[in-house]
């Protein structure tokens, strides 16, 4: 009976031992994860800014474009219609 008894609590002792083992590997493989994960979505927050960043910039330079050749367009409608002035 002594023996049986050893041999239950010995039992409960290394089932525990190895349940408390895959926790902490768990735990452990969780962490890593979590490691990986953490610089990944910082890499697509900055990725994110420097897009926005950047489209506005080209809004921006786009719409300088538009109005600079938009304003040429004019100064060459007026020279046109000064030289092509009809008299009555």
């Amino acid at each position: 009976m002594k023996q049986l008894m050893t041999l239950f609590i010995s039992g409960a002792l290394i089932l525990g031992s190895a349940g408390l083992v895959t926790a902490q590997s768990q735990t452990a493989q969780q962490s890593d994860n979590d490691s990986i994960k953490k610089p990944a979505k910082d890499a697509g927050h900055d990725t994110k800014r420097a897009a926005k960043a950047t489209g506005k910039k080209v809004k921006k330079t786009t719409k300088k474009v538009v109005h600079k050749g938009a304003e040429g367009a004019r100064k060459g409608a007026e020279k046109v219609e000064d030289k092509t002035e009809t008299t009555k």
